[in-house]
């Protein structure tokens, strides 16, 4: 069967639409300049596989538009999923040279790639990309700690409210606006993979969506669209002090 055309749109680096958040934001003109002659872009369709884990992997890459699922197998088959890749995320380590988790579009996807070793050169002698990849790596580090405390402390009420928030100061984010009163974002994921990244079972996932919706914290229009009436409303549900700690 043949591949269905994505319409993503491929632009210059000066206007992408991930330029203020992506490994290229700190970038002068010329090293834009040097990025723009080495990128290229992939569209992968909804479900389909990245890269599979241990495989070896010539090219890193930004999210431009869509979500990317990480997943972890072990020896007897069961899977996890570990990670989300978010517009502007960045996929894959210049030094290493096979995939550490299985890499799958959980909606149509698209990437700016570069190739491994050309990257590689560039970090060396543009000081602006290789300090943002830094940066960019501690964050990672900083939401794998929240993540933790998500999944292992936090009621199933509090999981749904605190990923819901995450998705919308992602959002909110990449379009440049505040998370302050009303809120609205699509849902990157279907509630059976939500299930999945939260731990949870599937009819826990809708028992608190609907929990959350009949007590005003969200509105649901159609499926995925997710309206937040009051974000500091959500912020309350989960279990977050206001200094950006845990409740005791």
């Amino acid at each position: 069967m043949a591949q269905r055309q994505l319409a993503f749109p491929q632009v210059e680096c000066a206007d992408c639409p991930i330029r203020h958040r992506a490994v290229c934001a700190r970038c002068e003109t010329d090293e834009l300049e040097q990025l723009e002659a080495i990128k290229y872009y992939r569209n992968y369709e909804a479900g389909q596989t990245i890269v599979w884990a241990g495989d070896k992997m010539d090219f890193v890459a930004s999210v431009v538009h869509g979500v990317a699922a990480l997943t972890q197998t072990m020896e007897d088959g069961r899977r996890q999923m570990v990670g989300l890749l978010l517009p502007s995320d960045f996929l894959g380590r210049p030094n290493r040279d096979r995939a550490a988790y299985d890499v799958t579009a959980t909606t149509d996807l698209q990437l700016c790639c570069f190739r491994r070793t050309p990257f590689q050169d560039l970090l060396a002698n543009t000081p602006h990309v290789s300090q943002r990849l830094l940066e960019m790596t501690l964050d990672e580090l900083d939401a794998a700690r929240e993540w933790m405390l998500l999944l292992g402390r936090k009621t199933a009420r509090e999981k749904i409210a605190s990923f819901l928030s995450i998705i919308a100061r992602r959002d909110a984010t990449l379009q440049q606006r505040p998370t302050a009163g009303e809120v609205a974002f699509d849902l990157p994921l279907t509630r059976e993979a939500m299930a999945d990244y939260l731990g949870l079972t599937l009819e826990t996932v809708s028992r608190q969506m609907s929990s959350l919706k009949k007590d005003g914290v969200i509105r649901l229009e159609g499926k995925r669209h997710i309206v937040i009436p009051d974000f500091d409303l959500l912020m309350d549900e989960t279990g977050d002090d206001a200094d950006g700690g845990v409740l005791a």
